[in-house]
């Protein structure tokens, strides 16, 4: 019984750690999405303003769910999570600015609103789990 506790363990571990890469590399490639957004914004003030500012929100999701990966306790992977859950909906509000003012036609945003409503999600469901203490 317990070599059956210890491999599925094991098993939850290998898996948690599979996702974790995924998302890393997934919340990356959303970063490197945000840079080009930023880079095709018209050059006027307003959208050079929101456009830092989806910049560094955007940017920041990958940083710091890269460091949720190296959190040293239950509690700091909260936290950090908090602050990923806190960055993903920032940024989906900088591309309802940039969409509502007129700045970005709608269907340029469509895919990348779609991606980080998606990450937006999952990291939300991983907050309260956590929360919960699973």
């Amino acid at each position: 019984m317990n070599n059956d506790m210890n491999e599925s363990a094991a098993g939850r571990m290998s898996t948690n750690l599979e996702f974790a890469k995924q998302m890393q590399a997934r919340t990356k490639v959303f970063a490197v999405r945000i840079i080009r957004l930023f880079r095709s914004l018209p050059k006027t003030d307003e959208a050079r303003i929101i456009g830092r500012q989806v910049l560094k929100s955007g940017t920041s999701v990958a940083a710091n769910y890269r460091a949720v990966c190296r959190a040293k306790s239950q509690a700091d992977f909260v936290s950090k999570m908090a602050t990923v859950v806190e960055e993903t909906d920032e940024t989906l509000f900088w591309f309802e600015l940039l969409e509502e003012a007129g700045i970005v036609k709608p269907n340029k945003l469509v895919a990348i609103k779609t991606e980080g409503a998606e990450l937006l999600r999952i990291f939300s469901r991983s907050l309260n789990t956590a929360r919960r203490g699973r």
